[in-house]
């Protein structure tokens, strides 16, 4: 299977952690983003989105971060990441549909205005995105933290995918400005994440 990303994505992130924690082999083809390469005519034959990560294996062709993670670990059948119980996999799905639809709005308004704007060069933070971000973000920490009083993890007791797809956006919390102070639940969660060796393989370099 072969694996277009860039290492600074972090929807490129949980992808990764995700084969390193299940030792599934995945060679890597880096989309230099900086030089455009997602928008080259061959790249959009195999993501059509002009985005990173897209997988393919063989004659299949996958796009969307959480649906390749899914593919994955189904690689590897009876793992905890994705084990085989329709109730646990909804649940694993809630949390990455939620990831998708609600966490990102905020922390990815947040890294788009405090670093990646700084680093194309394209002008200071706006005031009235960066509070947009914040009250986002805000509204879903308070969710996240919530449901991860007296839990270690996302979904059941054990580590699952849900965790690797809500916490890659924590990867740029410092330089992206997040609001964790208030989030201990949040903070202890993440440093498990954290502590893994699979996402400490994963992680990008991080900007100066």
């Amino acid at each position: 299977m072969k694996l277009y990303y860039h290492p600074n994505s972090p929807n490129c992130v949980d992808v990764l952690a995700t084969a390193y924690q299940l030792d599934v082999a995945l060679d890597l083809e880096l989309v230099e983003l900086t030089k455009g390469a997602q928008k080259s005519p061959a790249y959009l034959k195999i993501n059509p989105n002009g985005r990173v990560p897209a997988l393919v294996d063989g004659d299949f062709r996958l796009t969307e971060s959480n649906a390749i993670m899914q593919y994955i670990a189904a690689k590897k059948p009876g793992n905890s990441l994705w084990p085989a119980d329709d109730k646990i996999r909804a649940d694993i799905c809630r949390w990455q549909f939620w990831q998708a639809a609600q966490w990102n709005r905020g922390t990815g308004t947040l890294v788009w205005e405090n670093l990646i704007k700084k680093f194309l060069n394209l002008g200071a933070p706006d005031p009235a995105k960066i509070k947009e971000g914040t009250e986002l973000f805000h509204a879903s920490a308070a969710v996240l933290d919530g449901h991860l009083k007296d839990r270690e993890y996302l979904v059941g007791n054990k580590l699952a995918l849900a965790d690797f797809s809500v916490a890659a956006m924590l990867v740029y919390a410092g330089p992206g400005g997040y609001p964790l102070e208030n989030y201990a639940n949040i903070r202890a969660w993440y440093g498990r994440i954290a502590a893994l060796d699979a996402w400490k393989k994963a992680l990008p370099p991080m900007p100066s």
